[in-house]
């Protein structure tokens, strides 16, 4: 039996991180985002659909003029491309927790992408709501997906890394 499941927002966050000058990592988020999983029964390994959307211009990482720039045709181009999709294709187990494959597409340009997820359970909330929790990692080269803006300091510092770190934390809620 097909079951469905829908991302739960308030209670799920996907966030992104990124070194700035390689001396700190900003951490940045986006706040309007879907997520829809179609599984036999309960069954992720078994799940025959996943797909999820975030829209660009709801970037945020706490800095208005840094978002600005994010949602520019020097980054994401929000205009142009005004979702980040990523489509799953298998569900994995690998040792205690799976692998997630699956295309990822960023400002009109696909790419396979395996995050690592770990699977929290399956628990039915006070309200009688059957939901399973997730977290989910993984790394991305912004400059595969197009975002090449690039600065350098005086003392040769490379402003913005090339390396992406993805953490979500996901609870969907069945039916």
């Amino acid at each position: 039996m097909t079951t469905k499941w829908t991302v739960d927002p308030t209670h799920s966050e996907v966030q992104f991180k990124v070194k700035h000058l390689m001396i700190t990592t900003i951490t940045g988020n986006f706040t309007s985002y879907n997520l829809e999983v179609e599984t036999e029964d309960d069954d992720f390994t078994r799940a025959h659909q996943i797909e999820f959307t975030a829209d660009v211009d709801s970037i945020t990482t706490k800095n208005e003029q840094r978002d600005t720039h994010l949602k520019s045709s020097e980054f994401f181009d929000a205009e142009q491309h005004v979702l980040i999709s990523f489509k799953g294709k298998s569900f994995e187990p690998s040792g205690d927790d799976y692998l997630l494959h699956g295309d990822l597409t960023i400002k009109g340009v696909t790419k396979p992408l395996t995050v690592n997820v770990e699977f929290g359970g399956i628990v039915t909330d006070p309200y009688g709501q059957t939901k399973a929790g997730f977290t989910v990692s993984g790394k991305v080269s912004r400059k595969e997906f197009g975002l090449t803006w690039d600065a350098v300091t005086e003392a040769g510092k490379i402003v913005v890394s090339d390396e992406i770190k993805l953490n979500c934390e996901i609870q969907l809620i069945k039916g």
